[in-house]
């Protein structure tokens, strides 16, 4: 959210969860010119790093910090916990799928790209 004041919004990743597999994963895509279109001032190395943190935490490991210990459904839940910083998660939507990986580049191309 560039403009948290304003309401203004963009897509900058998905994230999928699936309990039943114990997979989490967030897949970025930073459209700078729509960001800096919406807010010129905007922070992209910030907005970056935070995109990046997210990713880290579905990783797991030395990536999650103090989520590296936590399953894949606790670390999920944290990173959909709503937030007051420029990075936000969106609403949570429900789905089946037989493989989370390729539903999550599929999510990506379909809702950022």
């Amino acid at each position: 959210m560039p403009r948290v004041e304003r309401g203004e919004c963009i897509n900058a990743g998905v994230l999928v969860y699936c309990r039943a597999k114990s997979f989490v994963a967030a897949l970025t895509h930073l459209d700078e010119a729509r960001l800096t279109a919406l807010d010129p001032r905007a922070d992209v190395a910030g907005v970056r790093a935070a995109l990046r943190a997210v990713e880290g935490v579905c990783a797991g490991g030395d990536a999650a910090g103090q989520a590296a210990g936590d399953d894949a459904g606790r670390r999920f839940r944290w990173l959909i916990a709503p937030r007051s910083t420029v990075v936000q998660p969106g609403p949570v939507h429900t789905g089946l799928t037989e493989d989370p990986a390729a539903e999550a580049g599929r999510l990506l191309d379909l809702l950022v790209r």
